[in-house]
């Protein structure tokens, strides 16, 4: 693999390689963005401190650094996505100039201001630059024009954890020119039975690329999302409808370095589906004295707008409870998607990836306190969604006793619930009711259920309430370090998913 080859040079570089080469060979190219800098970076290089401006935004890349020695409107003229400027702190016009232009439609997002010379903004400079409020980064140093920006110029960003753009951006070069099933065959890794939390991501991605559907996420005004955005799209994981006002969204992006140009963004208020929209709600809900007028109001909503989106087929998915809440964000599907056919009862799962292996627990998000016949839903539900996502479905309904060994109401609801999914899917392998411990430690299973095909070996645990559910879940997330994905709601007839604030 010949890597930071010239862009424009990529094919002829590869077919010389070829030439030379045995085995088979790839091409990478020069992306600039990996030896980036980032605002904090620049910071520690030059020994200086923030002045004022957004923390959060301390982590952009800088990807050109500019010594702002000319007039304003030169300045102006030069700027670029990106470009962090070098200006001494007397130079009000240029201070100015920079601030306004960031905030400005029409001119580039900058990466921040370095104010060398130890020289601080006149007082009343100072006022007005705090009265727009900006949130650019605005660095102060006391070296000189010429050592700042030779200590900028020398510095090289580093790829960390934390460097989440700089990671997906090597991902995304490595999936565009190298096929990973050659290189794996090339270097003959053998396929683990075990499942990994990494290889249920890639596989995940995998599946998601090979497929690709259109997702809307209504939290256009989040940075979170934002961030999320600017993955898949570069990942090219799905493609995506964002909600919001479009200068805003946009402008944030680009504030926050997220190139979320391939994305389509819609604003509820003024989108020119919201009649179609309104129209179709008070149809749906004229049982209930739905007008067009009221529904007019009730789509303006993110939450209704979204789900109205994937009832109309505009987008195939919706993800959204960021900022929101469950009930804000799954109330629209009760009312619009509504379930699927065979199934009363909308429930939800969390993949727990844990060290070695994927385990599915239900219902940890949506129904507080399930009947019998509710949990044989949610557990069917379950069983339906852990094969969705490639895991062999052995379902342990959980109770504090096992067997046949305990009495009270509590577990002859669990008991119940499993002749009911035993009714209702046969070709089920479920356990019930059955303790933690025995569903998911061989040893113990040997002790108490000897006999059984899941006692052990579980990979679906059904918790009898939320309570037992929603603890569990963050119990074993937080102590045993593991990654929940979820809540994924099941029983809906599209795919509405909440996210975990």
């Amino acid at each position: 693999v010949a890597n930071r080859c010239e862009p424009d040079q990529l094919e002829a570089d590869a077919a010389a390689l070829a030439k030379v080469c045995a085995v088979p060979s790839w091409t990478l190219p020069e992306v600039p963005l990996l030896q980036a800098p980032t605002m904090e970076e620049l910071r520690e290089a030059i020994g200086g401190e923030i002045y004022s401006g957004e923390p959060e935004l301390m982590h952009r890349e800088a990807l050109h650094v500019m010594v702002g020695g000319m007039t304003a409107e030169n300045i102006l003229e030069r700027l670029t996505d990106g470009v962090a400027v070098i200006a001494p702190g007397d130079r009000s016009d240029v201070l100015l100039a920079l601030v306004n232009a960031h905030e400005a439609e029409g001119f580039p997002s900058l990466a921040g201001i370095i104010m060398n010379g130890g020289i601080r903004p006149q007082p009343a400079i100072a006022r007005l630059m705090a009265g727009l409020k900006p949130r650019l980064p605005i660095l102060s140093t006391d070296l000189g024009t010429y050592e700042t920006a030779k200590a900028t110029a020398l510095t090289r960003g580093r790829v960390s954890l934390s460097s989440m753009r700089k990671v997906d951006t090597a991902l995304a070069v490595m999936e565009e020119r190298v096929d990973p099933r050659e290189l794996l065959r090339q270097i003959e890794v053998p396929i683990p039975n075990i499942v990994t939390p990494q290889m249920f991501e890639y596989q995940l991605i995998e599946r998601a690329r090979n497929d690709r559907k259109r997702i809307v996420l209504p939290e256009g005004d989040d940075d979170r999302i934002l961030r999320a955005a600017g993955r898949v799209l570069q990942r090219k994981i799905a493609d995506l409808t964002i909600l919001g006002d479009e200068t805003t969204v946009r402008g944030r992006a680009a504030e926050l370095g997220v190139d979320i140009d391939a994305a389509e963004v819609l604003d509820p208020q003024t989108c020119p589906l919201r009649d179609e929209f309104a129209e179709e709600y008070a149809r749906l809900r004229a049982h209930k004295g739905m007008t067009v007028d009221r529904a007019r109001e009730y789509i303006g909503d993110i939450s209704y707008f979204g789900t109205m989106m994937v009832h109309m087929g505009v987008a195939d998915g919706m993800v959204s409870g960021a900022a929101h809440t469950t009930a804000h964000t799954i109330r629209p599907s009760f009312e619009i998607i509504k379930t699927e056919p065979g199934v009363s009862t909308v429930s939800s799962v969390f993949l727990m990836c844990l060290a070695d292996r994927v385990l599915v627990y239900g219902d940890c998000a949506v129904v507080p306190d399930p009947t019998s016949d509710q949990l044989a839903d949610i557990a069917i539900s379950s069983a339906r969604t852990a094969a969705q996502f490639g895991i062999d479905p052995r379902v342990a309904m959980l109770s504090y006793s096992t067997g046949e060994s305990g009495t009270g109401a509590d577990v002859d609801k669990v008991r119940d619930a499993t002749k009911f999914v035993h009714d209702r899917a046969p070709e089920l392998l479920v356990e019930g009711p059955i303790q933690y411990d025995a569903a998911i430690e061989p040893a113990v299973a040997a002790t108490k259920l000897p006999n059984s095909a899941v006692a052990g070996q579980a990979t679906v645990f059904i918790f009898p309430d939320l309570n037992t559910g929603n603890n569990t879940y963050k119990a074993v997330q937080r102590s045993a370090g593991a990654v929940a994905i979820g809540p994924v709601l099941q029983g809906l007839n599209k795919p509405v998913n909440d996210l975990s604030r």
